[in-house]
């Protein structure tokens, strides 16, 4: 009799946890998709991750205190028509090592701080050999700013006028930032690339897109975030006439592009060159081999569930359909080790640019970082051979015109 009840003690636990399995199961590869198919906010929300943040308690509106001198925060206030309400755009400016080095008591810089400046050696002499040659009428106006008396650097239209008036003034070429999801603008990887581009002696101009940081609190769209980016890039070229290059990571790649497309479709004057660093040739192939996907990517409902009905939403990113739409030239930037991005998405993309561009447009480079360098998909800017591409890259399409 004991026997007997032990079995059908078993029969029922057996019995009940494969309803349990059954359930999990059906909860995790039908209800959680289906729920995701039919949620626009889900869609966007596991797509941008605007509520990832770090580094903790971050001040965006003191880029001091994440190692940045000599840089200013403001936003740029413009009318989404299509949605019809005003975004305000955080954004940050860096000034090149170079005006730094020159302005460094004006400024306030710490004589430690301007002794760690470093760059390149080529890079730093060609940069001080122009600087001496340029006519010291060229930097009256900033001197006059900076020689006031009771000058307050703090003041928000102090900063405005100064740099404003280095974007004006300067030659140093001009390199627009867009950068992936989550965080924002002070992310500690992206910091590291702005210290790089500026000891390039380039001014980096950098923003968080709606959504993100500091900038307006509303959900992003990718037809939203793209004019974020038009909106402080017009700012930019409505200051100077400096040569501008964009520059985009990971989701900022398909950012990028799709500006581009779009101010070729404006008839609007675009940018010098474009920078591609880990990027993916489309939403719905990086969905498909991001590490997220992994549980779902073998349903035979994946691409009904997941990717199809962002697409439906307009949530595409369709990088490999963008770059064959302006004529720019492209360079893009990929580690073999990149887990986020995979490496084969970013050569996919290239291979798609060989194809589809014109003969007579911009070329378009790809240059490969080895997985034992070890820099994933964050990283490429600590590679000792990136500031010799990029300056080759810059200075190379400088003047040309396609």
């Amino acid at each position: 009799m004991y026997l007997s009840f032990r079995r059908r003690l078993l029969k029922r636990i057996c019995l009940a946890t494969c309803k349990i399995c059954i359930l999990v199961f059906v909860v995790i590869f039908v209800v959680l998709p289906l729920i995701f198919k039919y949620s626009y906010a889900l869609q966007k929300g596991i797509l941008f991750l605007t509520f990832i943040t770090y580094p903790p308690n971050l001040d965006l509106k003191r880029p001091e205190k994440s190692g940045l001198y000599a840089t200013r925060n403001f936003y740029v206030t413009y009318r989404d028509q299509e949605e019809d309400f005003d975004v305000d755009i955080a954004v940050w400016h860096v000034l090149p090592n170079d005006l730094v080095r020159r302005f460094g008591k004006e400024l306030q810089i710490d004589e430690a701080t301007l002794s760690n400046m470093t760059a390149p050696e080529e890079v730093r002499d060609k940069a001080d050999a122009l600087s001496r040659q340029q006519s010291a009428a060229k930097y009256r106006e900033i001197e006059n700013i900076l020689h006031r008396a009771n000058l307050n650097l703090n003041d928000e239209a102090t900063q405005k006028e100064l740099f404003e008036q280095t974007l004006k003034a300067s030659s140093n070429d001009i390199v627009l930032y867009l950068h992936g999801n989550t965080a924002s603008r002070g992310a500690s990887h992206r910091v590291e690339l702005y210290k790089m581009l500026r000891s390039l002696n380039y001014h980096v101009i950098t923003l968080d897109y709606r959504g993100y940081g500091d900038s307006t609190n509303i959900s992003p769209t990718e037809r939203g975030i793209v004019y974020d980016a038009l909106a402080v890039y017009q700012y930019i070229t409505s200051v100077s006439n400096s040569p501008v290059y964009l520059w985009g990571h990971s989701l900022g790649t398909g950012v990028a592009t799709h500006l581009l497309s779009l101010l070729t479709d404006m008839n609007l004057p675009g940018p010098k060159a474009l920078v591609l660093e880990s990027p993916f040739n489309n939403i719905r192939e990086e969905i498909c081999a991001h590490p997220f996907s992994k549980l779902y990517r073998h349903l035979p409902w994946f691409d009904f569930m997941i990717t199809s009905p962002m697409y439906e939403n307009q949530l595409r990113f369709e990088s490999d359909h963008h770059i064959s739409e302006f004529r720019q030239p492209v360079l893009i930037l990929h580690a073999e080790d990149d887990n986020v991005v995979p490496f084969k998405l970013g050569y996919k993309l290239y291979r798609v640019a060989l194809d589809t561009r014109g003969k007579a447009w911009g070329p378009i480079e790809f240059h490969r970082f080895e997985k034992t360098s070890h820099y994933g998909h964050r990283y490429i800017c600590r590679a000792p051979n990136l500031p010799e591409i990029v300056v080759r890259f810059f200075r190379t399409y400088r003047d040309e015109s396609y």
